[in-house]
Parts: structure tokens; sequence; C-alpha cells
């Protein structure tokens, strides 16, 4: 899907683009006396200004993503933001040109960016299809009888796999998001019909006949299983309790120490309070079968 900006907006962009191409570029000491103010004294308005002196990068990185049909201003934002980044993290100490390590950060902030925008349905969840989604269209391409009007063939997609080292259904997964496109449940069947598609997908929740039964047969199991305890000692009831009727399962040593006997103590008490409860709640269900 492709967003296209109004007037107002189109013309603020390009007043943000000029400005920020004719900000003048630092040299690498001013870079790091700048990061140096910043980490050690947070100096805000040296901060402001090595982020302010490349706005440029941000620009130019969104030139190149700007055919995935998301607004360029929105884009630059998004470079901005990665810049920003960038400024936190820089190390004046490691003796790098703070373009470079930004230069990384913009574009990662970008390609979020993108990945989270391009698709209704969420792209590059994992690490190989976020590689996957920005050179697919590259290898295919690159690769000889890699694909047909139809898709990648068979081959094409085991060359894919072996380029970039992913498997063999990252690839296949990949290839249907990226070529099958978005469609709205709410676009009718055609030009000429009412009717939505949503119309035809089948409801697989559970009919109101079924939730009445499903809880009437879950209060009799209840109440056989409450019925059924009165047959036990108390220390049986607590073991059963406290193993089996608890979110968080006591274990048998803690259930021992509490007890005051041993663990195997415990477990052959917890084995004959279920053979009593078992033969409890055959005798209120019989001869309706338990399952």
């Amino acid at each position: 899907m492709t967003h296209k900006d109004d007037v107002n907006t189109q013309r603020n962009n390009l007043a943000y683009i000029r400005k920020a191409m004719n900000k003048d570029l630092l040299e690498k000491d001013e870079e790091l006396e700048l990061a140096r103010k910043w980490r050690d004294e947070q100096d805000e308005q040296a901060l402001h200004k090595l982020i302010n002196a490349y706005g440029r990068l941000a620009i130019a990185s969104a030139s190149k993503f700007k055919h995935y049909g998301l607004p360029i201003g929105d884009l630059i934002q998004e470079g901005n933001i990665g810049l920003l980044q960038a400024a936190m993290r820089f190390d004046p100490d490691r003796n790098l040109r703070f373009s470079t390590y930004a230069s990384w950060w913009i574009r990662s902030s970008m390609q979020d960016y993108v990945l989270r925008n391009w698709s209704i349905v969420r792209t590059g969840t994992t690490a190989a299809h976020k590689s996957l989604f920005f050179n697919m269209k590259r290898l295919r391409a690159q690769i000889d009888n890699a694909s047909t009007e139809h898709g990648l063939t068979e081959d094409g997609r085991h060359k894919i796999a072996k380029e970039m080292n992913v498997r063999l259904a990252d690839v296949e997964e990949m290839e249907k998001r990226l070529f099958g496109g978005d469609h709205s449940l709410n676009a009718t069947l055609n030009t000429d019909a009412s009717e939505e598609w949503q119309n035809f997908l089948p409801d697989e929740r559970p009919d109101p006949e079924d939730v009445v039964i499903g809880m009437k047969d879950a209060e009799t199991r209840s109440a056989w299983l409450n019925q059924a305890l009165k047959s036990l000692t108390d220390r049986e009831q607590q073991i059963i309790k406290e193993r089996h009727l608890t979110f968080e399962t006591v274990t048998l040593e803690a259930l021992g120490n509490t007890l005051g006997i041993s663990k195997e103590r415990v477990r052959q008490l917890e084995q004959r309070a279920m053979s009593k409860l078992k033969g409890a709640i055959e005798k209120q269900v019989n001869p309706v079968a338990l399952f």
C-alpha cells in the first residue's frame, strides 16, 4: 500500500530537507568533543549540535527505503530516532567517526519502521525474516531461473536459502508475505456483489448449546469431586488439594516437611488417596460413564 502525503506535509518535508542539507558537517575532533560533553556533562546543546549536523544521513537513508510506499517524512523521522539513539550510545573514546556509527542506527531504525508498517500482517518477526524481507527481491532478480510469473521455483527457493543461510521454510513463508499482498475482509466478492469476504468465514467458536452443556458438565464434575473428597482423611485431602487442585503444585518434599513425614510417605498417601477418590466418584456416576 502506498501512502501519499498531502500538499502541506510535502511542503514541510521539503523545507526540513533543505534546512538539514544546509547544515555544516563536523570534523572528527569536533564530533568527539561534542560527544564527550554530552556523555560527561549531559550538555544538551552539544547533543543537539551533534545530531543536527547529521540529519542529512537520515534523509539519504530514507530515500533508499521510499520504494516501500511509506511516507518520506515518517521515514526521515524514524531515521532521526536512530540518530538520537546513536548519539546516546556513542563512545568517543573508541576514536570512531560519529557519522559512521550513526549510519548503522539510522538504517536499523528505518528498517524496523518499514517492517512494522509495510503490511497489516506483522512482518519480519525473526532475524532470518528481517534479512529475507530486505534482500529477497534482489536475490530473486540475480539468481537465474529463480522465479516464474507464479512465484519462486523450488530451485530458486533452495538457492536463496543457501545464499542467506536461512531455513527453506523461512524463504517459503517470506515469499507468501512479500508477493501475496494484503486483502481486506470487508472487500466484496466482486464488483457486482454486496457480500463481503468476512461473511463466508466459519465461526469456530462453540455455539450457545455447547457452552451451556460444558458449564453444566463442569458443575456436575465439581460436585462429584467435592463429594468424593469427603471420603478422605484430613491429611489425604490436604495432599490432594496441594498436589492437584492448586495453580502451583507443592513438591513431595515440601509437603512432607509441612506434615512432618518423608516425601516417600507423602507419595504413598497420595496414591492411596487417588485410588479412594476414583472409587468414590465411580459410585456416584455409575452407571454413567466417566469419560
